[in-house]
């Protein structure tokens, strides 16, 4: 996995930073993009309703759901408190006419106070993505690549697992965060401020999917993973970096930033990369620690209620 990451980051590293002077967007109307935040997505919808349609027409295929919606219950929240708590404080939302202008109170740290400017459409978003992202593994795993499910998809006999914590693993993401830390003091030419929004990404979801990692990786499918991660990393891209942040449907603020932008995306942050890749990650090991505790325990129920 880290391969393939590593082979098609790394011309797109050389490619990008060839964009040493790039060009400004020039806006020729106060409301370029009219709903386009609303209407975009169906990025989302649009797969999600296709999934669930092919799979209501192969009733032979059985989606585990009680551990599909733990963890969407468990992971969309993150994104509702990121909006809710630190949404004035990491972002902006500069072009309502984008959106369908129903606005969510968010609190605005700079300033103590709650701000009723968050668009509705952020938690559609943070719901239909984790969805998706979801719903894409387990297709993928079932269909696309289902030769190389791991035992226990489809409720045949697992060994009880040792879902456990590596707390070792926890170490990987503080040194992410003070190297940030040190890269915006150091050497951003931006050095005020603080990486807060890097921080939250790698405290609410690297460092919780690192210390399940040793737990579940034998029961992710790699094949499976690999396809949804790279659709999900491609939708992400023609979405934010071509259409949302150039037009301004969010952005972000620099003091809160790492401190490195991509010029040729527009001065995008370097953390949205980093969100692309880890989205699927965090999703799909959070999924597998969940479905094999639920498993284990029927199986446990099951074995309780048999007859000697």
């Amino acid at each position: 996995m880290f391969a393939i990451v590593a082979v098609l980051l790394i011309p797109a590293y050389l490619t990008l930073r060839t964009v040493v002077r790039p060009g400004v967007l020039v806006m020729t109307s106060k409301d370029p993009t009219p709903y386009g935040y609303t209407w975009s997505l169906s990025l989302w919808v649009v797969p999600m309703v296709a999934i669930l349609l092919w799979l209501r027409a192969h009733p032979q295929y059985k989606l585990p759901w009680r551990s599909f919606w733990t963890t969407v219950g468990l992971l969309v929240p993150l994104g509702v408190v990121l909006d809710l708590a630190f949404g004035n404080t990491f972002f902006t939302f500069p072009n309502a006419g984008a959106t369908l202008q129903i606005f969510v109170w968010g609190y605005d740290l700079a300033s103590g106070t709650w701000l009723k400017n968050i668009p509705i459409e952020e938690f559609g978003f943070y719901f239909f993505g984790v969805a998706v992202a979801l719903l894409m593994y387990l297709w993928s795993d079932m269909v696309w690549f289902k030769r190389y499910h791991p035992a226990g998809r489809f409720g045949d006999p697992v060994a009880p697992p040792k879902v456990s914590l590596h707390w070792p693993s926890a170490l990987i993401g503080v040194a992410l965060i003070v190297l940030a830390v040190l890269y915006k003091k150091l050497l951003s030419p931006d050095p005020c401020g603080f990486p807060g929004y890097f921080t939250f990404l790698v405290a609410a979801a690297f460092i919780p999917s690192s210390l399940l990692f040793d737990s579940v990786q034998s029961k992710i499918n790699w094949h499976a993973f690999s396809f949804s991660a790279l659709v999900m990393f491609t939708l992400s891209m023609l979405w934010e970096a071509t259409v949302a942040f150039p037009y301004e449907w969010w952005g972000y603020k620099p003091h809160m930033m790492i401190g490195e932008f991509i010029a040729a995306w527009n001065g995008l942050p370097v953390e949205e990369p980093f969100l692309w890749l880890m989205v699927s990650f965090a999703v799909v090991i959070v999924f597998e620690a969940i479905h094999l505790v639920q498993l284990s325990r029927a199986q446990r129920g099951a074995s309780s209620i048999a007859p000697p």
